[in-house]
């Protein structure tokens, strides 16, 4: 059941982000060669927040004077079925960003250009999961991933939307950025012919991370092929973006300057 919780109307607090879990000591922000919040100034950290918080109530567009729906649902049609989404928005790894619904529509345009269909597909950062079940209406075995906070309304989605209506059960799994990657996901047995990240770079603390397990999955060898959307919103993503071209061999698929959303796909340096 959908509820209401009052709020005052000022949104001088940005939404919160579970996605940040871990909190790393100030020095720690400001070792050289890190991309995280730490770079900017305090003003500059807090107005991004305030965009991104801004950015997610917008996408919802259920304000009132004094309430909000903490619990929202959006339909969307894609792959030839009616897709029904339930946010949740009290943090950001549980609400549609642009970056998601930009693959979601290029996959499903470009279908001869990146085939899915019965390729094994990862996505790391899964939120709500409309990309993951996109992929897996294309005909991909599909593991889905995020932090365990998220998994519950992960699976509820998936399998809402998947029932029936794919040829693999898609899979839904816990993975932190940059943590236990070998032992959970040991190269040996976990190979992906696809690695899908949408909207997952803007103002945190674990950029590095995110790269390192960028890396993990797609990594010389591997001819696994990595697709990633992002809105470009900061500076920071600016930063990302330079370091993700010097790790991968990149092409750009798509710039969607109405949405500022560009879709990248990256294989391992040999």
């Amino acid at each position: 059941m959908e509820y209401l919780v009052v709020m005052e109307r000022s949104i001088s607090q940005p939404v919160q982000q579970k996605h940040l879990r871990k909190k790393k000591e100030v020095d720690d922000k400001r070792q050289d060669g890190k991309l995280q919040v730490g770079q900017g100034s305090t003003d500059e950290v807090l107005k991004d927040q305030k965009v991104m918080a801004g950015e997610a109530f917008d996408r919802r567009n259920i304000w009132e004077p004094s309430v909000y729906y903490a619990l929202g649902k959006e339909s969307f049609h894609f792959a030839g079925h009616d897709i029904s989404i339930r946010e949740s928005m009290d943090t950001f790894g549980a609400l549609i960003w642009p970056g998601a619904i930009a693959l979601c529509q290029f996959l499903e345009n470009n279908q001869q250009q990146v085939s899915l269909m019965d390729k094994a597909v990862l996505e790391i950062g899964a939120g709500t999961g409309l990309l993951s079940i996109v992929a897996s209406l294309l005909g991909a075995w599909v593991t889905a991933t995020d932090l365990p906070d998220i998994l519950s309304n992960l699976t509820f989605n998936l399998l809402r939307n998947t029932k029936s209506r794919s040829l693999y059960t898609p899979q839904v799994a816990s993975l932190t950025w940059g943590q236990d990657l070998g032992r959970d996901f040991p190269s040996s047995s976990y190979h992906y012919d696809y690695v899908l990240a949408a909207d997952v770079v803007y103002h945190h603390d674990f950029l590095e991370e995110l790269l390192e397990t960028m890396r993990h999955f797609c990594r010389p060898g591997s001819r696994t092929t990595l697709l990633w959307a992002n809105k470009i919103r900061f500076q920071s993503d600016l930063r990302f973006t330079e370091r993700f071209k010097s790790s991968f061999n990149t092409t750009l698929l798509a710039e969607l300057p109405q949405q500022e959303v560009v879709i990248y796909k990256a294989t391992a340096k040999e």
